[in-house]
């Protein structure tokens, strides 16, 4: 018996760390800001609301006249057709857009832009 309790005792334990330890998009999004902010980056969010250009991204950056077009997904999440649609409109435009899902993903975007 006392070994069942203990089985579901730890099953109980093994679930609530696995749902402590889900990153989601606004994790993400705070240390992308953070990030942000200590590299001396002008950043800002944009909140998509009505009458708001489709696909808008997260946030924007400025720093030494560049400026990088943000969107933050979840690990694992997928863009929308219409912030795909707007990618390509402001790749076309020769604009640099990011898609992050980890801090990771905007530390190696910025090193290869600046490589550029």
């Amino acid at each position: 018996m006392k070994r069942t309790i203990n089985r579901r005792r730890r099953s109980k334990i093994i679930q609530l760390v696995k749902n402590k330890l889900k990153i989601t998009e606004n994790d993400v999004k705070r240390a992308v800001k953070d990030y942000l902010n200590i590299k001396g980056w002008f950043n800002f969010p944009l909140t998509a609301g009505m009458g708001s250009y489709p696909g808008l991204p997260d946030r924007i950056a400025v720093k030494n006249g560049r400026t990088l077009y943000i969107e933050i997904k979840r690990p694992g999440g997928k863009q929308s057709d219409h912030q795909r649609e707007f990618q390509h409109n402001i790749w076309l435009k020769g604009g640099q857009y990011i898609l992050v899902k980890c801090v990771e993903d905007l530390i190696n975007a910025i090193n290869e832009i600046k490589g550029r």
